[in-house]
């Protein structure tokens, strides 16, 4: 005899949400915020015990707390930080002082904050890269100043007569040939190029090129060649602190302070946030969302939903496939979502020891990579190809106590280590313990190179594959961007083209995560672009 189904749970009308939002997040949660801000009864729906996400700070090993997904903070707009008023609710955000890459041979490449110091480290390599690096800078800024504005605008449909569409294209129209008919070209050819190639236009040091290159394939299925990581590179550089293009530091206690923070403003502002709260399906009926079922059976409804999953689960694996059209689906599978990166976090007993820098120099309270040319990274995207992690990663590593005691009992040390390549399908066959446990100490062994009794000082290791992330963070292959950053998805094609401003086929229902414009990172654009989609459709 079959069991009987439960009984679906319904939500007391008396206090129905306005609007729900599915997933906390800080893109969900910079929606919700501002949902909440405008009068409207929202609540936050998270399926894990904790908010956050991607940006969380957890306690998994004792007295030491990790960002255990993303580790560093620059993107997050500004805007949205003064709006919400976050350093209210705790946020400080402490900059990083400089950054620098070891090389095989053991010598180094430092960069400083102070820009007569990096002039004349860059200059120890090359004396034409020192006065190059100013015009690179120069011209990066550049490109930031152009896209700044377009960050928190909903991209136009191209396709439509609708008045705002068609006011938004003008203003993408003027705001692009205002740049003049010189860097108009420039600036189409810069979005398709390839990082090897635009550092090849101003530097001749290999090891130049290959610190900078770093920041072009972070988060992508990308190498330093493929056409559009340039376009990456630049993504890495929209972003500041305290006025400071660029620059990039700590979340005081880790990246959870961000998502704390939104969380008590959704508060202060009457919004609701219920963790454990999976939703298994968004419900729909005569074309529009009416709600979700959680995964116990109990509905909820609202005339509004926001999503904060990427497009492939809100659509593929959250609703009904015989309510959506068909070639919007078809669009929604062929967005690209391509597992490439894995995380360790490490809590030391002591500071490691790094030979090749001077002792007390500020740039390892930065930044720290271990790959020192473009070839190596090339080669460490081959491998990912071939479907097995880099023989020698790409390694980004930071050591954030040094600036934030308060991630770790006293004399010891958190270091976040993230890396490319890996891949979320494994040639040799699925995720297994063994071969977490060998990727993991493929990375360990490429710190120790470089820091002697590296491997002594470890007191614990979180290893996190890009499986480990989709599993808990629910980044479908552990994407930390919810979607490549190529030129085919951007702008009014991101994530699907007719569907770029936060809406979707079904009415009352909304995408605010990063895969929606302008891109992933913790940068909450999404979620402050998608709240205004929405309020203007409710005339708010």
């Amino acid at each position: 005899m079959s069991e009987a189904a439960p009984v679906p749970k319904r939500s007391n009308g008396r206090d129905r949400p306005e609007a729900i939002v599915v997933g906390a997040g800080h893109n969900g949660l910079v929606a919700a915020c501002y949902l909440a801000r405008a009068g409207l009864r929202v609540l936050v729906l998270e399926r894990n015990a904790y908010v956050g996400g991607a940006a969380v700070s957890r306690r998994l090993f004792r007295g030491f707390t990790y960002s255990n997904c993303s580790y560093v903070c620059s993107l997050l707009r500004t805007e949205i930080i003064r709006a919400l008023d976050l350093p209210s609710y705790g946020l400080q955000i402490i900059p990083y002082e400089g950054g620098c890459t070891l090389m095989r041979d053991g010598g180094h490449l430092a960069l400083y904050d102070n820009h007569d110091a990096l002039r004349r480290e860059i200059g120890r390599h090359s004396r034409r890269d020192a006065e190059a690096y100013d015009r690179f800078m120069r011209d990066m800024l550049r490109h930031c100043r152009f896209i700044k504005p377009l960050l928190l605008r909903a991209p136009p449909d191209p396709t439509t007569l609708r008045p705002r569409d068609l006011r938004e294209l003008l203003y993408l129209g003027r705001h692009f040939s205002g740049l003049g008919e010189e860097r108009m070209y420039d600036t189409l050819r810069f979005w398709t190029m390839s990082c090897a190639d635009l550092l090849d236009e101003y530097f001749e040091s290999e090891i130049v090129k290959a610190h900078l290159a770093g920041s072009s394939i972070i988060g992508t299925a990308l190498g330093p060649r493929s056409p559009g990581t340039a376009y990456v590179l630049l993504h890495h550089y929209m972003g500041s602190i305290d006025g400071t293009v660029g620059a990039w530091g700590f979340a005081r206690g880790g990246m959870g302070a961000i998502t704390q923070a939104l969380a008590s403003a959704l508060r202060a502002n009457g919004g609701e946030i219920r963790t454990e709260a999976s939703v298994d399906r968004i419900l729909t009926r005569n074309g529009r969302a009416t709600g979700v079922v959680l995964s116990g059976g109990e509905e909820l409804h609202a005339k509004i939903v926001v999503s904060n999953l990427d497009v492939r689960r809100t659509f593929l694996e959250s609703m009904d496939a015989a309510d959506l059209p068909q070639e919007f689906l078809a669009q929604v599978r062929r967005f690209k979502i391509r597992g490439s990166s894995g995380k360790l976090n490490i809590a030391l007993d002591g500071l490691p020891r790094f030979p090749a820098i001077p002792p007390g120099a500020p740039c390892i309270r930065g930044d720290m990579h271990v790959t020192d040319t473009i070839d190596m990274l090339e080669r460490a995207y081959d491998d990912w190809k071939e479907g097995r992690w880099s023989r020698r990663p790409y390694i980004d590593m930071l050591i954030p106590t040094q600036i934030d005691p308060t991630m770790a009992p006293p004399g010891k040390h958190y270091m976040s280590v993230f890396v490319q390549y890996c891949p979320y399908h494994l040639a040799e066959g699925p995720w297994t313990e063994e071969r977490r446990a060998r990727f993991g100490q493929t990375v360990i062994d490429s710190i120790a190179q470089h820091s002697p009794g590296f491997r002594d000082l470890i007191l614990h290791a979180e290893i996190r594959t890009p499986w480990e992330i989709e599993k808990e963070v629910g980044l479908t292959e552990g994407n930390i961007f919810q979607g490549e950053l190529t030129f085919d998805q951007l702008l009014f094609n991101r994530p699907i083209p007719g569907y770029a401003q936060y809406r979707s086929p079904i009415r009352g229902l909304y995408m605010c995560g990063s895969s929606t414009h302008p891109g992933g990172g913790v940068m909450g654009a999404p979620g402050a672009n998608s709240a205004a989609a929405i309020l203007r459709d409710l005339r708010r």
